[in-house]
């Protein structure tokens, strides 16, 4: 269905706000800036920002990257099991260099004003664990695990880990201000190891009929 007039303004709208907050937010730190001033600069009323953003958090990390891995395996391919479509899913997004990977120029400004923000470092926590627990329940779900059945979780688990574990190494190599072409290369051969390391019992769950 084609996207309607009022609809693309609104998206036009909320991505306005939060691309100027974000540019505030590294510029002056994010404790810095004020819901009122992102509001004037992006030439819309306080009121008009929280009727797109719950809380200025929100605006960096919004709450529904907490369903980011169920969204990928809930759409994986078939014969492909979950594991499989997460790491496909993250090489895709390194082959694009995927500014939510993290793989452009600019992203170190960015990666440091988090650093720098305890409540936003509160908020990539509850994400994960939004992560891993939405990931379970559709696991479970998509499985017909038994009720006490400890399979979906330990897999969830396993897939959160190999996806903070890659999240974590571009942390680490932005803090080295690592060039982003070779921060890709390195990620790329990561995740081959991961894959290694994972085993079948994991790589084969919840396969795609």
């Amino acid at each position: 269905m084609a996207e309607g007039l009022r609809d693309r303004k609104k998206r036009e709208t909320r991505r306005r706000i939060a691309d100027t907050a974000v540019a505030l937010f590294v510029e002056r730190g994010f404790d810095r800036v004020t819901i009122a001033e992102v509001a004037a600069a992006a030439d819309v009323s306080v009121n008009t920002v929280y009727n797109y953003f719950d809380a200025k958090e929100d605006l960096v990390l919004p709450p529904h990257q907490g369903d980011r891995l169920a969204g990928i395996v809930r759409e994986r391919e078939r014969g492909e099991s979950a594991a499989e479509a997460v790491l496909r899913c993250l090489r895709e997004e390194v082959a694009r260099r995927d500014p939510s990977l993290g793989l452009t120029p600019g992203f170190a400004g960015f990666y440091a004003m988090m650093r720098a923000a305890p409540t936003l470092i509160a908020r990539l926590d509850e994400i994960a664990v939004r992560m891993t627990a939405s990931l379970t329940d559709l696991l479970a779900a998509e499985t017909g695990a038994a009720s006490g059945d400890p399979l979906p979780a330990l897999v969830a688990g396993q897939i959160g880990w190999l996806h903070a574990h890659v999240l974590g190494e571009v942390g680490r190599r932005t803090d080295a201000r690592e060039d982003p072409e070779r921060t890709a290369a390195a990620l790329l051969h990561l995740l081959d190891a991961i894959e290694d390391l994972l085993g079948p019992r994991v790589l084969d769950y919840a396969r795609r009929p």
